[in-house]
């Protein structure tokens, strides 16, 4: 069965190979990046400062991540494997479910920390049992095709956790990018932390510890 695209100039020839990177390697490489985040903002003794920097990024990148994965994951396994279907809508209210006790958070002290990390790590594995179908299926072009509308949805994507806001197409796409305009003014008047990268930074003259790759990175 064909995976549903978005709208894209038609390739003159069916082997042609688009530019770009496949959807579940940019998922597959994601969850990796949150589960480390996780682990650092859960490890006994982190410096209050670094771990509010952490947080900041965690809840960016996780706002990022879940908002192109409603837009363009779920609806991909949902077509094209339909067997997946009940498991993308429990998947959805698991994401809102996140959203809103990352949300919640008051800060990297707040017990309910542990929490979100479990949610988190169980929100991998969830959605990997949904993409080992998904690739078995979809052609590489398709994958690729998708990976790009990915990136590109998680580069206007919020970069704070939403929870009430629509979780499937058509509207999450209309919805998601206005609201990420909101969420980008905002960190940089307060000048909040919101991509991997700026972990790396050094702080005060003195080098930072290394973060894992920037989530969206396109180098």
């Amino acid at each position: 069965m064909s995976v549903p695209l978005p709208p894209l100039p038609p390739a003159a020839d069916d082997a042609y190979r688009p530019g770009g990177r496949s959807l579940a390697d940019l998922v597959d490489r994601e969850h990796r990046q949150l589960l480390e985040l996780c682990a650092e903002l859960t490890t006994v003794g982190l410096d209050p400062a670094r771990g509010r920097r952490v947080l900041d990024v965690l809840t960016a990148a996780l706002s990022r991540h879940l908002s192109a994965e409603e837009q363009y994951l779920f609806p991909a396994a949902r077509a094209a494997v339909p067997a997946s279907a009940e498991l993308v809508d429990r998947e959805i209210e698991a994401d809102g479910a996140l959203l809103g006790a990352l949300k919640a958070l008051g800060g990297p002290d707040d017990p309910a920390l542990a929490e979100v990390a479990d949610r988190v790590r169980r929100h991998v594995g969830r959605v990997a049992a949904l993409v080992v179908p998904l690739r078995e299926v979809a052609t590489d072009a398709e994958l690729i095709r998708l990976g790009n509308r990915w990136e590109i949805a998680e580069e206007a994507a919020p970069t704070r956790p939403h929870p009430g806001t629509p979780a499937t197409p058509p509207w999450n796409r209309i919805v998601e990018p206005a609201v990420g305009v909101v969420d980008k003014v905002r960190d940089v008047v307060s000048g909040r932390r919101t991509r991997l990268s700026d972990l790396d930074r050094p702080a005060r003259g003195r080098p930072g510890p290394a973060g894992p790759k920037d989530i969206g990175d396109r180098r």
